[in-house]
């Protein structure tokens, strides 16, 4: 992760799910970019840990719990950052969960989890945000999907978290082109597996690891840092003509 910071260039970055994992790799790397961040996440204990750091650099943020399932809070939120900051120039919506069983032992409840936070979350937190872009006139989107949003899987079953990504893929496709005519770029990443505390648990069967290096080109699993380079490169004005886009971070999962 980058411990330096660039100048702060005015640009206000959200992150939810900002407090660890890919969120914080990527608040690591707004801030050495020059973005001022904004970290929203339900780890109330992980947010004072992140905001303390920031804080200890002199880096302007702002921290605030957020259960990004709840449209009152998301509403509320969106509206607190207007308030310090005046503008929302950046979302990344990578706040995320997965629960990982096979179809038939998936209660509806299970379902209906993954969904709230992985797709209802995108698009709560989206909507709520967009408003001020479109205002504005500018902004940049960049969605956390995942390489089991544009392929069957195989390894293991997580059939909720799948069809959740891929719904994010298409939410990115036909948000971009809605909103293309504001000024607002709209796009995704598709992580392959990523060392967080979500993957914790896989990379304890060295069997399952086994088989995850044999599906990857690279023969490694991604750090945080490398998916958050790719989210700031998509939120970035380098990154000015993509819009609509999933950029796969996979080591060359999806080129099989």
């Amino acid at each position: 992760m980058n411990s330096s910071s660039a100048p702060a260039d005015g640009r206000v970055a959200i992150v939810t799910g900002g407090a660890k994992g890919i969120g914080w790799a990527t608040v690591e790397a707004l801030v050495a970019d020059g973005a001022r961040p904004v970290l929203l996440d339900r780890d109330a204990t992980a947010l004072a840990a992140a905001s303390r750091q920031l804080a200890e650099r002199g880096v302007d943020h702002h921290a605030a719990p957020l259960d990004v399932t709840d449209e009152a809070a998301v509403e509320a939120a969106m509206t607190a950052v207007l308030a310090r900051y005046g503008r929302i120039d950046i979302l990344v919506n990578n706040a995320g969960i997965a629960l990982r069983k096979p179809t038939l032992e998936l209660s509806l409840a299970d379902w209906q989890a993954v969904v709230e936070v992985n797709l209802n979350g995108v698009f709560l937190c989206s909507r709520a945000a967009g408003r001020a872009m479109v205002a504005a006139g500018r902004g940049a989107i960049v969605n956390v999907a995942s390489i089991m949003g544009l392929s069957g899987g195989g390894l293991y079953p997580n059939l909720s978290y799948q069809s959740t990504k891929g719904a994010v893929v298409n939410l990115t496709r036909a948000l971009a082109v809605e909103w293309a005519g504001h000024g607002i770029r709209v796009n995704a990443v598709a992580p392959t597996w990523v060392r967080t505390d979500l993957t914790q648990g896989l990379f304890k069967d060295p069997e399952l690891l086994a088989r995850v290096m044999r599906v990857t080109p690279l023969q490694r699993v991604a750090e945080p840092a490398d998916v958050a380079d790719a989210i700031v490169f998509l939120a970035s004005e380098r990154a000015a003509m993509i819009t609509g886009h999933t950029l796969p971070v996979d080591g060359g999962f999806l080129a099989q």
